[in-house]
């Protein structure tokens, strides 16, 4: 009788043991500004453009009793060193009356446009634009030409409420920045070679300032909830109100957060 050698059986593989199942990452969402904060923001923003404007003109009354020394003596010439410190001081600074007033308009809406959704942050802006405005003034102006004006300032709070919106992701901001954008293109005009008497020069560096202060000064409040939860949590260092559920505006706090209005 034969026998025949039995080929071993293959041990059946053992299916790896599956670990707890991971939470799959929550999209980060921005932590909305209520109502509140928008309103106590735009109030704070009207009254600091309310005092540069007035510190401006009282600038102003004081050049012109001594004559526009303080525009001479603190304008940006391209090349001289000595008036590198002076690009903090000219847009404070103006030629003539017709000068001032010509600026201030703008000035005033697109500074409080740019300031309503946070005055510190529009400070810093404020001091990207002087220093983009002037630094291209300085080093690309020819001849000895003494420039002053805050219409460096303007054209870069522009530039920044244009875009500012696309950025921050808000809806409101970015229907702002069309609805400014449409109605005062012609601003860009002066921003190119072929006006004579206007330092496009120095309204070029202050719009690039703007839209650089866009990106340099978007809106990076958001949280990380766990899984499951899409409850906007507070940065830290600060609480974010929300209303209660009950709250007879909890239902429009809700229709404006899903706009992307707040």
């Amino acid at each position: 009788m034969g026998t025949s050698k039995k080929e071993p059986a293959e041990e059946p593989k053992k299916r790896p043991k599956k670990g707890p199942k991971k939470d799959r990452p929550v999209p980060v969402r921005p932590v909305p500004m209520s109502p509140e904060q928008m309103i106590a923001e735009a109030r704070k923003a009207f009254f600091v453009m309310f005092g540069l404007l007035a510190v401006v003109w009282l600038v102003q009354l004081a050049n012109y009793s001594d004559h526009y020394a303080l525009s001479r003596d603190y304008a940006v010439v391209s090349g001289d060193v000595g008036t590198l410190p002076d690009i903090l001081v000219a847009p404070l600074l103006h030629w003539s009356w017709a000068h001032i007033e010509s600026n201030s308009g703008p000035l005033f809406v697109f500074g409080f446009l740019a300031a309503y959704r946070g005055v510190a942050r529009f400070l810093g802006l404020t001091l990207l634009i002087a220093l983009s405005s002037g630094l291209v003034v300085w080093f690309f102006e020819h001849g000895d030409v003494a420039t002053v004006g805050a219409s460096g300032l303007i054209f870069g709070y522009f530039g920044y409420v244009v875009v500012r919106g696309l950025f921050d992701r808000h809806l409101i901001d970015t229907l702002i920045g069309i609805v400014m954008g449409a109605s005062f293109a012609y601003l860009l005009t002066v921003a190119v070679p072929g006006t004579p008497g206007v330092s496009w020069l120095g309204h070029l560096g202050g719009l690039l300032g703007g839209l650089v202060g866009a990106w340099l000064f978007r809106d990076r409040r958001a949280s990380r909830p766990a899984s499951g939860d899409l409850t906007p949590r507070a940065p830290a260092g600060g609480r974010t109100p929300q209303p209660r559920p009950d709250s007879p505006r909890s239902d429009l706090y809700k229709e404006l957060d899903d706009l992307g209005l707040l």
